[in-house]
């Protein structure tokens, strides 16, 4: 199979913007606002929700939009030239987009674990474990982006240095997959969803969830000091709306998976389904409430692939003051 092939079944890639209109008349303030890697993975189910529930529009602010991203700091970018200056990001990209000068505040939590996430091998493979990876070639994504750092950390916890096997970087999920079926690779980053539309081609190797804690705050949603400052309805109402968002799908979790994958052009919506099924057991998503022991474990990332050193001062990065009351105390 070709790997243009690959990418085009996974069904992840997406173009730089996608846009969802809610079909009424825009209120005055219709804008757009950034979430990593939508129309892909499910850090966007709350906003979908809310989009399609009008959530938003019901708090203030008429979101018609999403930018999307691959991660990292487009995401950021793409952040700050959204209507609204407000994103939901890797927390290793605001992290080090603040460190590089950037007036960025973090002000809520989005996904706080990555236990959906796994290393495939072929289904012939001989590899049964982790233990089995040492002298192995294992593929992630990209240099310092978290499948490098869960990697690193999942090796570490089990006796294995970085030494003892040959990471190689093979670019996105498809690109995984297509490296491990192909037999360039012995191992390959993928999640449970991926995975699901792939199972005749490659069969699970590990779970990040059984070989480390996968207590890890992969996103979280930031914005501008200065628009925060000048626009604290806004920016409460979209961290209010996500939430309400979100209690929608965990309280309707097969709907949830239907409007996401509207709102992501998929038609797999059998697969969306128990995906959102499995997240929600896994806790995926925080309504908001920062767990610095998880934002701690990201930051471990950070410093074993060398992109920080020392700890983060989070007083320094963060401000609680546009949560929710009762979401303000850390987990």
């Amino acid at each position: 199979m070709t790997k243009g092939k690959m990418l085009a079944r996974v069904g992840l890639v997406v173009g730089l913007a996608a846009t969802v209109v809610a079909g009424r008349a825009p209120a005055a303030l219709a804008e757009t606002i950034t979430v990593t890697h939508w129309g892909g993975q499910f850090y966007g189910v709350p906003y979908a929700v809310a989009m399609d529930k009008g959530f938003f529009k019901n708090n203030g602010v008429d979101v018609t939009g999403i930018l999307t991203a691959a991660g990292g700091g487009t995401a950021v970018r793409n952040t700050l030239a959204g209507g609204i200056p407000f994103g939901e990001v890797s927390l290793a990209a605001a992290v080090q987009a603040i460190n590089s000068g950037q007036k960025l505040i973090i002000i809520g939590a989005g996904s706080q674990t990555v236990s959906d996430q796994m290393w495939v091998v072929k289904k012939d493979s001989p590899l049964t474990g982790i233990k089995d990876l040492v002298g192995k070639q294992i593929a992630y994504t990209a240099p310092g982006s978290v499948s490098n750092m869960v990697i690193l950390m999942a090796l570490k916890a089990n006796g294995i240095t970085q030494a003892q096997v040959k990471l190689v970087p093979a670019g996105d999920l498809g690109a995984n997959l297509s490296a491990v079926s192909s037999g360039a690779v012995d191992a390959g980053f993928s999640d449970e969803l991926v995975y699901a539309q792939n199972k005749e081609l490659v069969r699970p190797l590990m779970m990040v969830r059984d070989v480390m804690d996968p207590r890890m705050m992969q996103t979280v949603m930031i914005t501008t000091g200065d628009y925060a400052k000048a626009h604290p309805d806004i920016i409460k109402g979209l961290i209010v709306s996500r939430r309400e968002g979100l209690a929608y799908a965990l309280d309707h979790p097969d709907e949830a998976a239907e409007i996401t994958a509207r709102a992501y052009n998929n038609p797999n919506v059998d697969l969306f389904k128990v995906h959102m099924h499995e997240l929600i057991k896994e806790k995926y998503w925080s309504d908001g409430r920062l767990d610095y022991a998880g934002m701690n474990h990201m930051v471990e990332g950070l410093q074993i692939t060398g992109q920080i050193k020392g700890d983060v001062d989070w007083p320094k990065y963060v401000d609680t003051s546009y949560l929710p009351a009762d979401l303000q105390a850390s987990q």
